[in-house]
């Protein structure tokens, strides 16, 4: 896996993470975060939200920023938190609420709703008469989960905790940095990520949709090949793992 040269995306300090496990299997990598946490602020219905956090059977966690900001909400107002089932898309966000010490559950094939909707926990947990389930996520997003636990006769509460925004950088840094580090793959983690990656792209993607581009789910592959993106690797999940995965099973173009 030497061979490979990778732009990392994620925010800062999952994009360092994610540098150190490369680097430890011996494949290069320079970051250029695309994805800008901000924290909104809470409402007086999304405080309402938690206050009622025992009224759900279900709490839903769809990314590692859900998870510590909406912990620490959670801390706010619950010195204990109430027992019930707690689901995560990714095993990276299970792994923050399992050492905050709660019972969760994910899917170990796929980081996707899809594969959490198949969960038998998740299954088990709407089964009873009126349930309902809260969605901590970010600003806007897919609508998939939502709708497929209405159709199962559940009852869905988003709370929305943070935006996701492009941070700002001098135009043609994306190509520039590529060319001066001989970079040779790109990987995004989100399809927002792959939005802004296009977006800070600008007249420089058709060029840069040459490049293998490592995505982490059958979604993002659909957007990026519909947006041009020429090798579309789906890695079936965004952790250090699954990117590592297919990195040993694709070979690099130098």
């Amino acid at each position: 896996m030497t061979g490979w040269r990778l732009l990392l995306t994620r925010p800062s300090d999952e994009s360092a993470a994610l540098s150190t496990v490369l680097a430890e299997a011996g494949v290069f990598s320079s970051s250029l975060p695309l994805l800008d946490i901000q924290p909104l602020p809470i409402s007086d219905t999304q405080q309402a939200m938690i206050l009622a956090l025992d009224h759900y059977c279900a709490v839903i966690v769809v990314s590692k920023p859900a998870a510590r900001i909406g912990l620490d909400l959670v801390g706010r107002y619950w010195p204990q938190p109430p027992i019930q089932s707690w689901f995560t898309v990714g095993a990276a966000t299970a792994q923050i609420l399992t050492d905050y010490g709660l019972e969760v559950s994910c899917p170990h094939e796929g980081d996707d709703s899809e594969a959490l909707l198949e969960l038998p926990q998740m299954r088990e947990a709407i089964a009873r008469p009126d349930a309902r389930v809260l969605i901590m996520r970010g600003e806007g997003g897919r609508e998939l989960l939502a709708e497929r636990l209405r159709e199962q006769g559940a009852s869905v509460d988003y709370l929305e905790l943070y935006r996701r925004g492009l941070p700002q950088y001098a135009e043609g840094a994306l190509p520039e940095r590529i060319e001066s580090e001989r970079l040779n793959g790109l990987v995004v983690s989100s399809g927002q990520g792959f939005e802004h990656l296009r977006q800070l792209a600008g007249s420089a993607w058709p060029e840069l949709a040459r490049l293998p581009l490592f995505v982490p789910s059958p979604r993002v592959a659909e957007m990026a090949l519909a947006a041009g993106a020429q090798t579309v690797v789906d890695c079936r999940g965004a952790s250090a793992s699954a990117l590592l995965t297919v990195l040993r099973e694709t070979r690099p173009v130098l």
